[in-house]
């Protein structure tokens, strides 16, 4: 699909805190394991279907203070583009995610640390950093 066709095939937009255990990372020497635990990827706190995507501020939390702080104008690929490259290469379902990236500002957590995502038009997504069971 071209880049002006793809959202027409977007559900929406939502917050989404993609972790990663940067141990196993280095450990494995690839991505797969670290970033696949069953609580890697909490998303929300819900679906905004009706914004552009364009130019809107995204900024991450550690323990209330600002880690990162950015806009989606900033983005190397913009989401009409990433999705008509995706689907180029790939089947896309309805319900189907794509992550876009994340600014500058990444870091180590720790059991305990709250982490707050927020996208302006959309609304923060908390989560508490627990030890792996």
């Amino acid at each position: 699909m071209s880049p002006t066709a793809a959202s027409d095939y977007i559900l929406g937009y939502t917050c989404g805190n993609d972790i990663t255990a940067r141990d196993l990372q280095r450990r494995d020497g690839q991505w797969t394991r670290a970033k696949s635990f069953d609580t890697f990827l909490p998303l929300g706190p819900y679906i905004v279907s009706d914004m552009d995507p364009a130019d809107v501020a995204v900024s991450m939390f550690l323990n209330n203070k600002i880690k990162q702080n950015s806009s989606t104008d900033n983005l190397i690929f913009k989401v009409p583009n990433l999705v008509s490259f995706i689907s180029g290469i790939m089947t896309l379902n309805p319900s189907d995610i794509i992550m876009t990236g994340t600014p500058d500002g990444v870091g180590p957590v720790n059991v305990g640390d709250e982490m707050e995502v927020a996208i302006a038009g959309i609304g923060s997504l908390r989560n508490v950093v627990k030890a792996q069971m």
